[in-house]
C-alpha cells in the first residue's frame, strides 16, 4: 500500500498525458480505431514509460495535483496537435485543387475524422497514411512521446510558456508554415488550371459559339486527372519531407522547455 501511494500518483499523471496525446495524434486518434484499443495503448505505454522517467521523483496527492493533471494534458494535447497539423496539409491542399477542379460542392465523409473533407484531399490524406505506416512512423510517434518524458518533465513550466506567448507564438508559425507546404503542394495544379482559364477565355474570344461553361469543367476535370497521374510517383517524396517536418516541429515544441 505503501509502495502504491508513492507512485500512483505520478504513473496517473503519465497515464493523462498518454492518452490526451492519442486523442488528437494523426493514425491513433482516427474514430475507426478502437476507444478500448486507444486506452489500453496508453496504459501499456504508461507501464513501459513510468519505470524509465518516472520512479525517480515520486509525486505526491496535494492542493497542486489537479492543476498538474490539466497540465500534463494540455502537453499530451499540444504535441499530438502538433504532429496532426501536418496531416492537414494533404486535406487543404486537396480542398484548393477541388475549388479549381469543380470537385468543391462534392466533399465526402471522412472515415478517418467523421468531418467532410474534399474529395482529392480524402485521397491524398490516405495515400499520407498508407505511406506513414509504410515508413514506421507511428513507431516514431510513440517514441517521441515516451521521450517527451526526458525533456518535458511532470515539474514542467507549460503554464509559463503559454503566459509568455511561446506556445502561442510557436503555434501560430507551425499553422503559417502549414499552409505555405499546403499551397506549394498544390500549386503545379493550380498553376495549370490558371493557363486552362485562359485559354479558354481565349477560345471564348476567338469563337464565340463554344459554350465555354459546357466545355471548360470536363476539359478542367481531364486536364487535372492527366496532372495527377504524372505528379503521383513524385509525391512519396513530398510526404517524406512533409513527415520530416512534421518531427522538426515536435523537436522543436520539446525544445520550447529547455529555454
Amino acid at each position: 500500500m505503501e509502495w502504491l501511494t508513492q507512485y500512483l500518483p505520478g504513473f496517473m499523471l503519465f497515464f493523462c498525458r498518454i492518452t490526451s496525446f492519442f486523442v488528437v495524434v494523426p493514425v491513433f486518434s482516427a474514430k475507426n480505431v478502437p476507444q478500448s484499443f486507444k486506452i489500453g495503448l496508453s496504459f501499456f505505454i504508461t507501464l513501459m514509460a513510468f519505470p524509465l522517467f518516472g520512479m525517480s521523483s515520486p509525486i505526491s496527492f496535494d492542493s497542486l495535483y489537479l492543476l498538474s493533471v490539466f497540465r500534463e494534458i494540455l502537453v499530451g494535447l499540444l504535441l499530438g496537435f502538433v504532429a496532426y497539423l501536418f496531416f492537414t496539409i494533404v486535406q487543404v491542399a486537396g480542398a484548393l485543387i477541388d475549388m479549381q477542379m469543380g470537385f468543391g460542392l462534392a466533399n465526402v465523409i471522412d472515415p478517418m475524422t467523421g468531418a467532410q473533407s474534399p474529395i482529392l484531399g480524402n485521397l491524398k490524406y490516405v495515400l499520407a497514411m498508407l505511406l506513414f505506416l509504410s515508413f514506421n512512423g507511428h513507431h516514431l510517434l510513440l517514441k517521441a512521446i515516451m521521450e517527451s518524458y526526458e525533456w518535458i518533465p511532470l515539474s514542467n513550466e507549460l503554464f509559463a510558456k503559454m503566459y509568455s506567448g511561446q506556445i502561442a507564438e510557436f503555434l501560430v508559425k507551425t499553422f503559417s508554415s502549414v499552409f505555405t507546404l499546403s499551397f506549394q503542394m498544390a500549386a503545379p495544379l493550380i498553376v495549370a488550371f490558371f493557363l486552362t482559364d485562359v485559354g479558354l477565355g481565349f477560345l471564348a474570344r476567338v469563337a464565340p459559339q463554344f459554350n465555354i461553361f459546357v466545355v471548360g469543367m470536363p476539359l478542367k476535370i481531364l486536364v487535372g486527372f492527366m496532372l495527377l497521374i504524372l505528379l503521383f510517383p513524385g509525391y512519396e517524396f513530398v510526404y517524406k519531407d512533409m513527415f520530416t517536418a512534421m518531427l522538426d516541429a515536435m523537436q522543436k515544441f520539446i525544445g520550447l522547455f529547455q529555454t
